[in-house]
């Protein structure tokens, strides 16, 4: 017979995602063992065993949760309907919101995914790239002239470092809030692509090559 759930399964199990996070992004993935996750959890090893069944599946359970919350935020906060200007920066909004109490799941994104399995690595890029996707509409909202080119791409990216490296330096306590900070980096967008073309870097690798 199968053994029956507890009532507060799902709660113990994100409580053990949460701590398992921390010490991921302090200590590095291949130190946290088991063994230390249990005891920081203040569980027993052979406890922890029934949620998860080794180290890998934990790693990849904080990505998926760590992800999914994030598509959700940011699929909530979409609006197409408003102004370019004012949709980019309500998802960007959005996006260092849900940053917000995430270091550690976002440090274990960063550097942990590569750890894992083919497989379960490309379930988590598509969640990437879904993100991607969102912001990269928005993008060429606001930049009409680089959509379907060869610049949209790293103009996106170039926005997702702006966001994703922030909390390497920001402080809730600082002199700027994360409202903010959201409407620098979409300004930052807003005008640095305002006269960009995907022609002009065209053109300066054919001077290069010329020279």
């Amino acid at each position: 017979m199968a053994r029956t759930r507890a009532n507060d399964y799902d709660e113990k199990r994100r409580a053990i995602l949460d701590r398992s996070a921390e010490l991921f992004a302090e200590h590095g993935y291949d130190r946290a063992s088991m063994s230390k996750i249990a005891e920081a959890c203040g569980v027993s090893k052979a406890n922890l065993y029934h949620y998860y069944k080794d180290k890998e599946e934990l790693l990849f359970d904080v990505i998926r949760f760590h992800l999914e919350e994030l598509l959700e935020v940011v699929e909530a906060a979409d609006r197409p309907d408003l102004p370019p200007d004012a949709r980019l920066k309500e998802l960007i909004g959005a996006l260092l919101e849900a940053y917000r109490d995430a270091d550690a799941e976002h440090n274990v994104q960063i550097n942990g995914l590569r750890l894992l399995a083919p497989d379960r690595q490309a379930e988590l890029k598509g969640m990437e790239r879904e993100l991607v996707r969102i912001f990269s509409e928005a993008v060429a909202g606001v930049a009409p002239q680089l959509k379907g080119t060869k610049l949209l791409k790293p103009v996106t990216m170039s926005l997702f470092g702006m966001i994703n490296w922030h909390y390497l330096w920001f402080r809730d306590k600082g002199d700027v809030t994360r409202a903010d900070y959201a409407e620098l980096v979409a300004q930052l967008v807003v005008d640095g692509t305002r006269n960009l073309h995907a022609q002009q870097f065209g053109a300066a690798r054919r001077v290069n090559a010329a020279e």
